[in-house]
């Protein structure tokens, strides 16, 4: 017997407003279970953007910081190659 395989789709921004909305209404809602469960929608929400918001700024670090180590290495790449010449070029050197 074969296993079903799980549905994961991600969750797009069409889909996280369509959550906000579900726990905007439903924490509107006369009864306390659904008040509660639309609070819990809402904070989830919020996490996930924090989380997002986490993982966009990682990402610029790393890029700020590779583009430095490349600026880095290109300098000492360029400092030797003009001592290089220097050394080459000068008499008595």
């Amino acid at each position: 017997m074969g296993y079903a395989r799980p549905v994961v789709e991600r969750l797009d921004e069409e889909r996280i407003e369509m959550l906000r909305s579900w726990g905007e209404g439903l924490s509107t809602s006369d009864r306390d279970e659904l008040r509660a469960a639309g609070r819990a929608i809402l904070m989830l929400i919020e996490e996930i953007d924090r989380l997002e918001a986490d993982v966009w700024n990682e990402r610029a670090a790393a890029i700020q910081a590779a583009s430095e180590q490349r600026s880095s290495s290109s300098l000492a790449s360029t400092l030797r190659d003009r001592l290089a010449q220097r050394t080459v070029t000068e008499p008595g050197a």
